[in-house]
């Protein structure tokens, strides 16, 4: 049994949702560590566009503080990330190499790197863009924690020199994700901030789908889409929903749309959040194709997989009530089973234990 951890995290977000998908995932897992009795504190650099647009400002579990810039995180929080017993950094914290370094030699237990968007991250450090990590840094953490799975975990270790890349998935918490008695109001929705490497399945997937069913009930909620974009008739636009709108936007839906950016398609084994969000909900998911995607879901039991708008549409117009029913139940007992935020802050202490082992067996 792990002794309670004194846990530092250095991400992104965890008081807003806006724009990006960081914030459910980290309030989840703070959550479920200081269940599991675990201190945990987390540090966020204060930015113009979360603090308009702060969904959560006071999160309910642990501890959070703001931060205006590295020299303030370093004069308030030198000596928490010191003593911590495990300290990790998130991928897109601004001036992310800086604070990397600076946790890495100013922590004394683990130091890790979790990385939400490692497909994304490669892609950028191949072109030489080393905006939040240089790979210079990345042999120094102690654990590489990925959002992504699979190949790319091996990649890491043999070619950048990672000491331990494991997985850590996004997951959801059911407790805040459940079924609800809504009336359908659409037919098939989307729920993502816009992303240009997104746009085409998007486009393919739901646009075509919706052009070709006039009398289909489409809607796509996120900000940040261009005004150059066409919407059908058909489609709803909502412009953002904070994580609380989440469950009563699913469950208004027959289906939900799942897309996956490019770089996260070419390296599979990517699932998003609003994946198990959705399927937490109890609502049928209709997903782009990608490497992995069957170890997360059973496809054509527990998920349904397109790789063009008639296959959306054939869903859609001929999929039976009690099959489509059947299959969202289906996705949530897959979800209750292994995509818990529970699981996956049970699966973060398994790594610390491993590591500790590992340095015992060296000492």
């Amino acid at each position: 049994m792990t002794p309670p951890l004194d846990i530092v995290f250095l991400g992104l977000s965890i008081t807003s949702s806006w724009g990006n998908g960081h914030a459910t995932t980290y309030r989840g897992l703070v959550r479920e560590l200081t269940r599991l009795g675990h201190r945990v504190l987390f540090l966020e650099r204060d930015v113009p566009w979360y603090s308009e647009n702060r969904d959560l400002p006071r999160p309910p579990h642990g501890q959070t503080e703001l931060y205006s810039g590295l020299e303030e995180l370093k004069d308030r929080f030198s000596s928490r990330v010191a003593n911590a017993d495990l300290v990790v950094v998130g991928s897109y914290v601004p001036q992310g190499v800086e604070v990397g370094r600076w946790a890495i030699e100013t922590g004394r237990g683990i130091v890790a790197f979790y990385d939400i968007d490692t497909p994304v991250t490669l892609a950028k450090m191949a072109r030489g863009e080393y905006e939040y990590l240089a790979p210079h840094l990345i042999p120094r953490y102690d654990l590489y924690l990925s959002f992504t799975g699979g190949p790319v975990l091996q990649l890491l270790e043999r070619h950048y020199g990672a000491r331990a890349a494991r997985p850590l998935y996004c997951s959801v918490v059911p407790e805040l994700y459940a079924p609800a008695n809504v009336e359908p109001r659409w037919d098939l929705g989307y729920l993502g901030t816009y992303s240009a490497d997104r746009q085409p399945a998007l486009e393919s997937l739901l646009l075509h789908a919706a052009r070709e069913w006039p009398d289909g009930r489409f809607v796509v909620a996120g900000p940040q889409y261009p005004n150059s974009i066409t919407w059908p008739r058909g489609v709803q636009r909502i412009e953002h929903l904070a994580p609380p709108d989440h469950v009563g936007f699913y469950a208004a839906q027959r289906f939900t749309l799942n897309v996956t950016r490019a770089d996260m398609v070419r390296a599979g084994h990517s699932p998003s959040v609003r994946l198990f969000e959705a399927a937490a909900c109890g609502v049928p998911v209709i997903s782009d194709v990608w490497p992995g995607i069957d170890g997360f879901f059973e496809p054509g039991t527990e998920i349904l997989l397109a790789r063009t708008g008639q296959d959306v549409l054939r869903y859609l117009r001929q999929m039976r009530e009690p099959e489509r029913r059947l299959m969202g139940i289906r996705a949530r007992e897959r979800v209750l089973r292994a995509h818990t935020a529970a699981h996956r802050a049970r699966t973060l202490i398994e790594y610390v234990d491993e590591i500790h082992g590992r340095e015992k067996a060296l000492a």
